[in-house]
């Protein structure tokens, strides 16, 4: 790798760009390799590298549940954008984390969000996303409008999510 602060390598005589970000293939072996969540659905759900809980659907967003796909080395330092360089990290980690290689888990926590959602604001938040909760044996499904004015009865074999649980705060 050259020496000069361009990211490239020459070829030849001509610079070839490397590519800042990761592509669909290199997201996918990410999130694969990402810690999955006990009780979650693991295309849905998975731990950052601080052990925070992220949501597939919050990719590039701001809030406690969003993430991004992080190089662990830097690619201002000639890390390489391809899944063996690559993490998931809450959104505001990876922010502060910024093109620190040497950093340990205990400082990529104190990065973390302060809010820590129980299972029932998960399932609502997934509810809110996708229409569904999937858990490990266990799947309910959005009633539409017309079910719910008793106008219409699913043929959907999954049954209804009672949420938000109306018999109990979150």
């Amino acid at each position: 790798m050259s020496s000069s602060s361009s990211p490239g390598r020459s070829r030849g005589g001509e610079k070839e760009q490397r590519p800042r970000t990761f592509d669909t293939e290199a997201k996918k072996m990410c999130w694969a390799k990402a810690e999955t969540v006990p009780g979650r659905h693991p295309e849905r759900w998975r731990k950052d590298s601080a052990g925070n809980v992220v949501c597939k659907r919050f990719a590039n967003c701001q809030g406690c549940l969003c993430f991004e796909y992080d190089h662990i080395i830097p690619f201002s330092k000639g890390g390489e954008s391809i899944a063996e360089n690559c993490q998931i990290l809450q959104t505001r980690v990876n922010r502060l984390k910024a093109n620190k290689d040497e950093i340990d888990i205990s400082q990529l926590k104190s990065y973390s969000c302060d809010i820590k959602f129980t299972d029932k604001e998960l399932d609502v938040i997934e509810m809110a996303v996708y229409g569904d909760v999937i858990r490990p044996g266990n799947q309910c499904r959005c009633r539409t409008v017309a079910e719910l004015l008793g106008q219409y009865k699913s043929k959907n074999p999954a049954a209804p999510c009672k949420l938000p649980y109306a018999d109990e705060s979150l």
